[in-house]
């Protein structure tokens, strides 16, 4: 029996998702979100040794949650090389793919990783703490238009302008080192009586931006376009409008941004056919247990 760490990270939909792809005994699946491994698990009394469960997680917080079974190993990269490490694994398709996209529970209560807005912590909000620039050095270094673009894109703020203008001021003043430095820029932005909600929203734009989450969500999607067997499920977990748009658009259309793709003939070309054409989300007795769940939607698409 597997043991996971709930501590770590309540698996959301969880039997929504594993219903949803459609396992048999010898099923070859990926769990690109390992985490804490709650799904992973549950995948794995879904299929016998003739079965395998490959799990992706870039975070080396993740690797002491890795089980100790004949049937799985737990690959240490961000899923955008999904199609790749199952090259070197000499796996060319698999049968199902599931993604629980976004920030773990870990990642936010780990207070020095930056994440969440409730701790003092250095800027950090890198996924992959080996790698890339964090959001202080974004901050610090990015140009008047590329933070616009990031706040404009990532987040649902309506003064994205005044948010910038306010940032690059106080960065000639003095470098954004700490998640309070950014706040106390961001808390006089705020409106009134919405001030949790504008912080998380800035939060959430720049923590996009620093694990580049939409260019791996995208890459994800294509390379199960080419690695999942016709006939394969795919299950696909988010937690705001813009990664639930960009996987709504690619399941209905085959395009990120909803257009209709023609093939030479004519024909419509789609890889994948809707399993559920609304998205599925958590019931209110499973919000209650697990607050962080209540903004979740999961998509389910099989290829064609």
């Amino acid at each position: 029996m597997t043991k996971i760490d709930t501590n770590y990270h309540v698996p959301v939909l969880l039997q929504e998702s594993i219903e949803g792809l459609a396992l048999s005994g010898d099923s070859v699946v990926v769990d690109v979100t390992f985490g804490g491994g709650g799904h992973a698990a549950s995948i794995l009394t879904k299929i016998s040794d003739q079965g395998f469960l490959y799990a992706f997680d870039q975070d080396v917080d993740a690797v002491p949650n890795a089980f100790n079974a004949s049937n799985f190993k737990l690959i240490q990269a961000n899923f955008r090389f999904l199609k790749n490490y199952l090259a070197a694994e000499g796996r060319q398709s698999v049968d199902a793919i599931l993604a629980d996209i976004g920030v773990s529970s870990h990642q936010f209560d780990a207070e020095q990783r930056g994440f969440s807005f409730r701790a003092t912590a250095a800027l950090d909000m890198r996924m992959n703490q080996r790698s890339g620039r964090t959001a202080a050095v974004l901050l610090n270094e990015a140009s008047e238009e590329e933070l616009l673009r990031v706040f404009n894109e990532y987040s649902d703020i309506n003064n994205v302008f005044r948010l910038v203008q306010a940032l690059v001021r106080q960065r000639t003043i003095k470098p954004f080192e700490t998640t309070e430095d950014l706040l106390e820029v961001a808390r006089n932005l705020a409106p009134k009586n919405k001030e949790h909600k504008y912080l998380a929203q800035v939060f959430q734009a720049l923590r996009i931006e620093v694990n580049d989450e939409i260019g791996a969500l995208k890459k994800l999607l294509l390379d199960a376009t080419e690695v999942l067997q016709k006939g394969g499920r795919i299950a696909v977990i988010s937690y705001h409008s813009i990664e639930d748009r960009i996987v709504k658009n690619y399941f209905k259309k085959g395009d990120f941004e909803g257009r209709e793709t023609k093939d030479f003939f004519g024909n419509r070309v789609r890889p994948f056919v809707e399993i559920n054409r609304h998205p599925l989300v958590p019931s209110e007795e499973e919000v209650e247990k697990n607050n962080r769940a209540r903004s979740a939607k999961l998509r389910i698409a099989e290829r064609v």
